[in-house]
């Protein structure tokens, strides 16, 4: 039997048998191991690999009294205020196919996606849940892509592939002053060998609030090393009145100095939209699922682009940057100073550049 995987490889590869080994990570199974699903009981005590991964253990699940074990007696976890808490932490070779996860929609800046690849201290994804999948601004937005698919009421799926070649780590961090409970995920990994060119995923998150007059907004700076870049997601408050997305997207690429080797038309034609969008769509590739049609000051706009048939390829380093303009008197282009903030989804050998610090929660906050 072969060892091909089949990630990323599209319907047609469907046929293909693989030598790879589906597990599937759960609140009833933390570690997803073979034969253990559906294994939790109603008790007070603790599970032992609960106690072993460190989450909260929320006492025995009174839903399941009458039926007890294989009858979902634990189906979802609490994240306690201010702490940290691992969702997965398994050995590779492999790959997550698949993150399902849902929470409630005002937590949504508040938590902190955290991925680690290999045992690496320098984490490779750091960005809130919300914005990662493409729901900024504590916002439930429906979302029809296929890395990013969000469905009601806050279903979030991820089909980015993720390979790890020694250990996988995956954390969340509540920022929130209260405990969220309910925090439903299920995540697929297989175990299986990864191809020598694979590369590791990433996704960084940024905000500029409001961006200073005459800057361009950053939303990837400092990448070193080889790879392609396949994703950006724009969570855009507008601060003054009328259309704001005359901007142009910029990619500089392996030692780009002043100028871009790819420089876009304007904001709604990279995101695939045409002529100030006028109203919200959501496509396979690319959407503006969120936005405020009228352009009225603090109108709000989430848009996404994934580059999966088109994907951004560089050798050496990259930046990636957008232009915010707007329009003033007399048919002049105006500088504008919004509130922008954006998650970009890259491919890339290790080691990485560490990322820069992310703010606060004030410096998240969404009012």
């Amino acid at each position: 039997m072969s060892q091909f995987n089949g990630f990323g490889q599209g319907l047609g590869m469907l046929d293909r048998l693989s030598a790879a080994r589906t597990r599937l990570i759960t609140a009833e199974n933390v570690y997803g191991e073979k034969g253990r699903g559906g294994m939790a009981e109603v008790s007070d005590t603790p599970q032992p690999d609960v106690v072993k991964i460190g989450q909260k253990w929320n006492g025995a699940n009174e839903c399941a009294r009458e039926l007890g074990t294989k009858w979902k007696v634990r189906p979802c976890i609490t994240l306690p205020a201010g702490e940290t808490t691992t969702i997965m932490d398994i050995d590779g070779p492999g790959y997550i196919q698949h993150m399902w996860l849902t929470f409630d929609s005002s937590r949504y800046r508040d938590q902190i996606l955290r991925i680690f690849w290999d045992g690496e201290d320098s984490l490779s994804v750091e960005t809130p849940l919300g914005d990662f999948f493409c729901n900024g601004f504590n916002t439930r937005a429906n979302i029809l892509a296929l890395p990013i698919n969000v469905n009601p009421s806050g279903g979030f799926n991820s089909y980015f592939p993720m390979p790890f070649r020694k250990h996988a780590r995956v954390t969340v961090e509540n920022r929130n002053v209260n405990d969220v409970a309910g925090f439903y995920y299920a995540i697929t990994f297989s175990e299986t060998e990864v191809p020598d060119d694979a590369a590791y995923f990433h996704a960084h998150f940024r905000r500029t609030n409001p961006l200073r007059y005459g800057d361009d907004y950053v939303i990837l700076d400092g990448v070193a090393g080889h790879g392609h870049y396949v994703g950006t997601y724009m969570a855009w408050q507008q601060n003054n009145k009328h259309w704001w997305g005359e901007g142009e997207i910029k990619f500089f690429l392996d030692g780009d100095g002043e100028y871009p080797s790819l420089c876009g038309t304007g904001t709604e034609d990279y995101f695939g939209g045409a002529w100030c969008f006028g109203q919200t769509y959501s496509a396979p590739f690319l959407g503006y699922p969120l936005g405020d049609v009228e352009n009225r000051v603090g109108g709000r706009h989430g848009l996404y682009r994934f580059h999966v048939l088109d994907p951004i390829r560089f050798t050496q380093d990259l930046k990636v940057t957008m232009q915010a303009i707007g329009w003033r008197s007399e048919n002049r282009y105006l500088p504008l100073q919004d509130d922008i903030s954006s998650v970009a989804y890259w491919y890339q050998t290790e080691p990485h550049i560490e990322f820069p610090k992310l703010g606060d929660r004030n410096a998240l906050e969404v009012i």
